[in-house]
């Protein structure tokens, strides 16, 4: 079996798939897309895929191998993000070629389904506690908000009233055992973060996720110090080198690689392994498609320390196009009773209608994440 070809799918909402084809006519997809560089992980798919043509799939270490390091300069979002579609679409084919699902290929699935959360309250939370009941009301046990809006360096108390009341409304609608993650989306500074993460603890989080940005985590022993809630971290690093930092240091409590960023199934599979040795729980991120999803919920059938998932069902950035959109069998994510279930088809599991992908990507997509300013008119983090 060769490689034909790779062909890329610019789809609304703001997600980017890969189809690669073989002389056999076993194809397979790939998510490799990073928010608002859809454009330029696609011209990155595009130079790596020279490479492939002709290569027989089968061979997914060495590819892997070669795509990372044969270009001599390595890593970072584009590279990354392009390298794990092309990852996924080979283990899809590899599965489709010998009729089993990926996580046979990987050992077999330790779990038969995994809790998910949902997502509430938007990019400015907001009508969090309504948002958090409907969650529940449908079966969800866990739900996961942005923290903040704006926030200074040395910023006004009111606004981290403005956290405790949102949480405090959360907790009071769903009740003292219901999961709730809290994202400080990197929009939160050192000084600051201590603060909320103290005053948060009465409320008992499943976690707070990205209290400063990853590359401020010399910053996570003084804010792990302020309080015993779970810290998570994890989406905007790329590869097993940039997580062995975090690792090793010792103040993160759950990792959050995501299979689309950091190198597909191969690299979050060894990420997911390293952090078990280190006693630390898996959450993989994916705010993304169906692929992706697939390809997530794959590694969670064979990772023990996995422990919940995040899917982008009714997420606020789905205006246009959903996450059940594209499968020509929407059925075959299960969600119920606050999980899902791991697919059990060939290769990812899914199969794509690929006529509406053509018909969506006729229309693409030019999605931008949001540029704040606070008051003073600086740059706020997004």
């Amino acid at each position: 079996m060769k490689i034909t070809k790779l062909t890329t799918y610019m789809v609304p909402p703001r997600w980017l798939f890969l189809k690669i084809d073989t002389d056999e006519g076993i194809s397979g997809w790939g998510e490799p897309v990073l928010e608002g560089r859809a454009a330029a992980v696609a011209a990155e798919v595009e130079e790596l895929g020279d490479y492939l043509i002709g290569k027989d799939p089968h061979q997914i270490e060495d590819h892997w191998t070669v795509l990372y390091r044969g270009g001599f300069y390595r890593g970072g979002g584009l590279h990354m993000s392009a390298l794990a579609g092309i990852d996924q679409a080979l283990w899809d084919i590899k599965g489709r070629a010998l009729g089993v699902p990926v996580h046979q290929l990987l050992g077999g699935q330790c779990r038969d389904r995994i809790r998910v959360y949902s997502w509430i309250g938007g990019d400015r939370p907001s009508d969090t506690a309504a948002a958090a009941k409907d969650c529940v009301a449908r079966g969800f046990s866990a739900v996961k908000m942005n923290a903040t809006e704006e926030l200074q360096f040395i910023d006004s108390h009111e606004k981290v009233d403005a956290v405790l009341a949102n949480v405090a409304a959360i907790r009071e609608a769903v009740g003292p055992y219901i999961g709730i993650g809290v994202d400080f989306h990197g929009r939160v500074h050192r000084p600051m973060a201590k603060v909320i993460a103290k005053e948060l603890e009465p409320y008992k989080l499943m976690f707070i996720e990205e209290p400063v940005l990853s590359e401020n985590a010399e910053a996570l022993r003084e804010i792990a110090n302020h309080c015993s809630t779970p810290i998570a971290l994890g989406e905007r690093l790329f590869s097993r080198w940039d997580f062995k930092r975090i690792l090793h240091d010792g103040y993160v409590d759950i990792i959050q690689p995501d299979p689309s960023h950091a190198g597909g199934i191969t690299e979050t599979r060894k990420i997911a392994a390293m952090a078990e040795g280190y006693d630390i729980a898996l959450a993989l991120h994916c705010p993304l498609g169906p692929i992706a999803l697939a390809a997530n919920l794959q590694l969670d059938a064979v990772c023990y320390n996995a422990f919940i998932q995040e899917q982008s069902l009714g997420i606020h950035y789905n205006k246009t196009n959903d996450l059940l959109d594209y499968l020509k069998d929407p059925s075959v994510f299960a969600y119920k009773d606050g999980f899902v279930a791991i697919p059990q088809g060939p290769g990812l599991g899914i199969e794509i209608n690929e006529e509406f992908v053509r018909r969506k990507a006729a229309e693409g997509h030019r999605w931008r994440n949001p540029v704040w300013r606070h008051a003073d008119g600086s740059f706020a983090e997004w």
